[in-house]
Formats: structure tokens, C-alpha cells, sequence
């Protein structure tokens, strides 16, 4: 178990001042997900002696219920390949996306900052050293996705729309256990070569003397604090703020419920970097997906956000029985249909969307990976709905979601849901018998076929992600809503992953990777792995500047005890 309710809760978060340390190492590292396995390995293959401290009582993190792909620009398969992926034209590509409005082909920067143009160019320089020194030490052997699309591959500004993505080489053939395997090997690496792990510590705060870090203090379960003291420096992978509600009602700009981040994903370096002077960035964005409405209100340990919507005789409805959107859009991309804004009504009227399918996508696509919410008969199936009609199904749909009038604002289905439905369901039926989506342009590209799941094969179809509906029952459907899979906003750090104070000075000695600290994608979601090819290559690149550190002397007497 990894919950809050298993870890010491949070404490103050203003730095102490040195005392005695119980241990000492030349770098400590905060977090065994992700971005923190990464870091110490790096650390410790550079000769440095190495502590982790993780919050939860085992490794992981969120990286451990992911599929861990990895993005990674100009990797070696695609050098060999003889793909080209030139930094110019990966640059143009993500701040492209990244910030769309400010985007200027013509700039040095390309309309980023200077720190967003610094953190991409960073990302295509050490993402593929860093995966090839992962591999060659045996912590993360991969393989390479060479068909996999980037999510936006068929823009101008993608020059290498397929072959960035990796993913752990013993991963099925799916990929959607990848993260298990990719935490097992890493771990397993970090124990034979050295690294001091120690679960179930809770890092509250720094040790700080005459502005540089020294160490930290964590708390055990048990209630006991423990000192730490990092001869070199502080590397913090502690993830987003997914489960807290108050930094996510604060900062972020949509009314997300939570997400299927793991559940000790609390923001703790929010606070703690803040206490010590670092300015945020990027708090308003976050790594999104669609996930299922009783499970993320439940905050069940358990959820995984779809990233991939089963079913091709399915539509998504709104409250009034419309179809509102393109079912099979990216997963990022996909979420931001709940968060439509109605200025007429001052509400947010796809807030709760209802998935809907029939028998043959029950029969065919059902699936327990990836977070669909078509599964198959035994599984977990609390969330799915049934109706022997369609008329039975809207009745049933309408009681399911007056159970949650508490938390959506008292969304309720309207009164002309079921013949809207009946209609939407004849439109849709309409368009997948010719196989072109008019309305939403679903299945038109490569990543919309590629997130399909499987359906039952349909010869002589032009596109796999659309069939009729049945005319008759049963149907089912699933209530819906938008989600994080984690936060992207944090301390801003420097393109060598040091946290900066209000004046852009890095703080001595404290870095950050990953998820708590802020992103240089700002809204964007540059492609599948754009999370964690991103993070091993800062976790690479922080790992070698905060080696380069000059020992820093204790100006108290503190030592390990």
C-alpha cells in the first residue's frame, strides 16, 4: 500500500538549521519513481555515494502504474535507422505545441523563453545518453517502438513524427506493464550497485545553512525524524500535486476531481522549495487523461487514467444525450472536452461525460489495461452500467449520477437525454456506415488508430475505430470525467535541473526532476513517453552538475551518528 494513510503525515515545511545527521552521503535523493531511480543510479555510477529516500513503503511512484514509454529524441535505434531527428526541427516541433500563440518560426527561441528554449534543447541533448547509459548498465534495456506516432505527427513542424519512442525491453507485447518492469530493473540496479534505499521516509524540509542545502529531515511512520546530510547536494523527484486538493483548487485551471497519479504524489517540494525562496512555473498545467467519475471522486490507489477509450461501436455523450467530441483523440487532448466552458449557462456542461456501447464492443474490445472501462466479465466492473434498452440505460445512467449531485455542481441528466441519445446514436451509426466521422473526425490519424484497443475485425472497412451500434440491447455505459495523470508545475530549475530563487540564482545545492519540478511543455503533450524521456534526461543531466558540486563543510558540528 502506498496511500497517505501509510505514510508520516506532513509536517512544516521551513528549513531547519544543522544539527546532528543520522547518515550522510555525497547526494541524496528524494523520490523512487521515475525521475529519483534515474538520478541516483546516475550519481552513483559517477562515483558518489548515494542515499534514496522514498515517502511510500515501496518504489515506484507513478512511473510503477505507467506504461513507461519513453520519448527520446535522436535515440540510437532511429540513428541506425537512418532517421534524422536535427535539434532544429525537434525544437520547432515541441514549441509548436508548447506555446502555440507566441510560437515565431522566425525567433532564436522560437517564442519560448529563454528558460523553455534552454530545457528543450536540454531534452534532445541528453534524453538518448542518458537511455543508452540506463541500457548498458543493465537498469533499463529497452526496445524500440519504431512505428509508434508522436501525437501531433502529422503537423509540418514534425520532421520525425515516428521512432522516438522506447519502452523496457521485457514490457508485453502491449507495453501497458512497462512501468512494472521498468521500476523492477532500475530498482534491482540501484541495490546491486550501491544505492542506499530506504522506503517509508517522508522528507519535510531542507537543512539549510548561509542559503546553501546541507541535507534534509524526514519523519518515519513511527514518528521519528531523521537527518540526512548531502555532502554535495539535494536531488528532489517527488512528483506533481495531484492528490492534494488545495494546490490543485489554487493553481490549476480546470476543476479536476484528482487523477491516477500515485496517491503520494502531494506536492511536498511545492512547499518545500518555497520555503526556500524558489519561484514556481507552470502551475496552471498538468499532464491530463480522461478517467472514470466514481473511482478518481473515490480516490481509489487503484485508478489508471484512460489512455486509451476501448470500443469502436461507442460514443461519448454529454448530459443532454449529444456527442460532443472525437472519442478517440489523444488522451491529453481527449480530456479537455470536459472542461468546456458555457458562458451562457455559467456552468461547465461536460464536466460528467457517459460513455456508451453495445454488446459487440463488450464481446470484442474488452480489455483490463490501458484504464478502459470496457472490461471483461470477473474484473473490477463497479463503474459499468446496464440497460436491456436504451431507454432502460438512460434511466439507470440518470440514477447512477444523482449519487454524485454533491461533487458535479448537481449535474443531472436533462430531461430530453434519451430521444437526443437516440439521435445521436442514428448520427453516429449514420456516419460509421460510411467510415468518415463528419461530425469529429474520428480515426483520422495515425495515433487516434493507434489508441483504438481492439476490435473485432470488420473486412473491407476503411476505418477500424467506428462501427454501428447495435439496434438493440443490451448497452452499457460508464460515467467520465477529466482527470491528471500528474501535475507539470513546480520549482523552476535551470536547464541542469537547479532549483532558482525570485532572481533566477540557483539555490546551492538542491536540485529537482520530473514532475515536481515545473515543464517546459507547458500545455503540451508532445507525444507518448513525452513524461519520462524528458525526466531521465534531466535526471541525467542533474545528476552530473550536482556531482561537479564542491563538498560543502557542516558549520555546526553535525555528523553522521
Amino acid at each position: 500500500m502506498s496511500g497517505p494513510g501509510h505514510v508520516a503525515p506532513r509536517e512544516s515545511a521551513a528549513p531547519a538549521a544543522p544539527a546532528v545527521f543520522d547518515a550522510e552521503a555525497d547526494m541524496v535523493v528524494v523520490g523512487g519513481g521515475g525521475g529519483g531511480l534515474p538520478a541516483a543510479l546516475f550519481s552513483r555510477w559517477l562515483g558518489n555515494e548515494v542515499i534514496l529516500l522514498e515517502k511510500a513503503p515501496e518504489l515506484g511512484g507513478t512511473a510503477r502504474k505507467a506504461a513507461f514509454w519513453y520519448w527520446v529524441p535522436n535515440n540510437e535505434p532511429m540513428r541506425a535507422l537512418g532517421l534524422e531527428d536535427r535539434e532544429e526541427d525537434f525544437l520547432r516541433y515541441v514549441a509548436r505545441l508548447s506555446r502555440p500563440h507566441q510560437y515565431d518560426p522566425g525567433s532564436p527561441t522560437l517564442g519560448l523563453s529563454q528558460w523553455e528554449y534552454g530545457l528543450c534543447r536540454a531534452i534532445h541533448e541528453s534524453a538518448s545518453p542518458a537511455a543508452e547509459l540506463l541500457r548498458e548498465r543493465g537498469a533499463l534495456p529497452y526496445r524500440h517502438c519504431a512505428e509508434v506516432p508522436d501525437y501531433w505527427a502529422e503537423i509540418p513542424e514534425d520532421k520525425a513524427p515516428k521512432g522516438r519512442v522506447l519502452v523496457p525491453l521485457e514490457a508485453r507485447e502491449s507495453m501497458s506493464d512497462g512501468g512494472q518492469v521498468g521500476v523492477r530493473t532500475m530498482g534491482a540496479a540501484a541495490r546491486r550497485d550501491g544505492v542506499d534505499v530506504r522506503t517509508g521516509h517522508r522528507v519535510q524540509r531542507l537543512v539549510s545553512a548561509d542559503g546553501a542545502v546541507l541535507g534534509v529531515e524526514a519523519t518515519t511512520p513511527d514518528g521519528s525524524t531523521h537527518r540526512f546530510r548531502a555532502r554535495k547536494a539535494v536531488i528532489f523527484a517527488t512528483g506533481g500535486f495531484t492528490h492534494n486538493p488545495e494546490l490543485r483548487q489554487n493553481f490549476l485551471n480546470v476543476p479536476v476531481y484528482g487523477g491516477c497519479a500515485a496517491t503520494t504524489n502531494e506536492g511536498d517540494f511545492v512547499a518545500i522549495a518555497s520555503a526556500a525562496g524558489a519561484q514556481l512555473r507552470n502551475m496552471n498545467y498538468a499532464w491530463m487523461c480522461p478517467v472514470p467519475l466514481e473511482k478518481v471522486v473515490a480516490g481509489r490507489e487503484d485508478l489508471v487514467g484512460m489512455f486509451s477509450v476501448a470500443g469502436d461501436s461507442m460514443i461519448f455523450v454529454d448530459k443532454r444525450g449529444r456527442r460532443v467530441v472525437n472519442e478517440k483523440l489523444p488522451y491529453n487532448e481527449l480530456a479537455q472536452a470536459f472542461f468546456r466552458w458555457d458562458p451562457m449557462a455559467g456552468e461547465y456542461p461536460n464536466l460528467v461525460l457517459v460513455q456508451v456501447w453495445d454488446q459487440r464492443s463488450q464481446d470484442h474490445s474488452a480489455s483490463d489495461e490501458y484504464g478502459r472501462l470496457i472490461v471483461p466479465r470477473g474484473q473490477d466492473d463497479a463503474h459499468v452500467i446496464e440497460g436491456a434498452t436504451l431507454e432502460d440505460l438512460a434511466r439507470s445512467v440518470g440514477e447512477r449520477l444523482a449519487r454524485y449531485v454533491r461533487v458535479t455542481g448537481g449535474l443531472r441528466l436533462a430531461d430530453d437525454f434519451l430521444p437526443n441519445l437516440r439521435a445521436s446514436v442514428a448520427r453516429f451509426n449514420e456516419l460509421a456506415a460510411k467510415g468518415v466521422d463528419e461530425d469529429f473526425h474520428r480515426g483520422e490519424r495515425a495515433v487516434q488508430q493507434l489508441f483504438n484497443g481492439v476490435v473485432k475485425d470488420e473486412p473491407g472497412r476503411t476505418n477500424p475505430t467506428m462501427w454501428p451500434l447495435s439496434d438493440s440491447g443490451p448497452y452499457y455505459a460508464a460515467l467520465v470525467t477529466g482527470g491528471t495523470l500528474d501535475t507539470k508545475g513546480g520549482p523552476k530549475t535551470t536547464s541542469e535541473g537547479q532549483v532558482v530563487d525570485d532572481v533566477d540564482r540557483p539555490i546551492p545545492g538542491l536540485y529537482g526532476v520530473g514532475n515536481c519540478v515545473a515543464s517546459a511543455s507547458a500545455q503540451a503533450y508532445w507525444a507518448g513517453g513525452a513524461t519520462l524521456g524528458p525526466i531521465i534526461a534531466f535526471a541525467y543531466r542533474a545528476a552530473r552538475a550536482a556531482h561537479a558540486e564542491p563538498v560543502r563543510p557542516l558549520p555546526l558540528a553535525g555528523r553522521a551518528g
